[in-house]
């Protein structure tokens, strides 16, 4: 099981890199849509959520109410480590049957934001993939993207690894400007190169 974590801050473009190593035919397990999965109605995860911080961190239906959570744990530590705790056992979970039923391909790709917070995922890794921009361009495609302000956006920045450590720790780094067709160009040649560890991890 040969698995390349692709990380990066928010906003750096992961998503678009892992539609294009989909296209490519390589399997991607995504630790958000993981997450969204478990929290989007009613589950024992929503329910010990509701527990925890009350029934006006759900919706009327039952599931997250995602806005007001996050509003929350990028405020506030203590209220993060909390929610951390509920998802991260079910999360991981998931994502190690996700990972375990890919069995006729040379590689996958692990897509998790939180890597570097998350040291339980690192021994499911054979390589780090840092898909990475500047932090204005950052800020500008999330508030684009989800509507917030700029001082939320920074919020969530602060929260995460600093970009520095990310690039330090990266085997591979994808720089991500707003060019799709260059990222796209980019990501092929990555994955011939992944292709080619693969086999020499299998023959070794």
């Amino acid at each position: 099981m040969y698995v390349v974590a692709l990380t990066g801050g928010i906003g750096s473009g992961k998503t678009e890199a892992a539609n294009i190593f989909a296209k490519l035919g390589v399997p991607v397990v995504d630790v958000d849509a993981i997450s969204h999965a478990l929290t989007e109605k009613p589950t024992f995860i929503t329910s010990k959520i509701g527990e925890a911080f009350g029934a006006g961190y759900l919706t009327p239906e039952g599931a997250l109410h995602r806005a007001r959570m996050r509003a929350l744990v990028f405020s506030n530590d203590e209220a993060r480590e909390k929610l951390n705790a509920i998802l991260h056992p079910a999360i991981y979970e998931e994502t190690l049957k996700q990972l375990q039923s890919h069995t006729d391909t040379p590689y996958q790709i692990l897509v998790i934001p939180l890597l570097f917070e998350s040291a339980r995922y690192l021994p499911l890794v054979q390589r780090i993939l840092v898909i990475d921009c500047d932090e204005a361009t950052q800020i500008r495609r999330v508030m684009e993207r989800s509507k917030l302000n700029e001082d939320e956006v920074k919020n969530i920045i602060a929260a995460q690894t600093p970009r520095q450590e990310r690039l330090k720790r990266a085997d591979d780094v994808l720089e991500n400007s707003d060019n799709l067709q260059e990222l796209a160009k980019k990501i092929d040649q990555l994955h011939k190169k992944y292709l080619k560890s693969c086999i020499v991890s299998k023959t070794t």
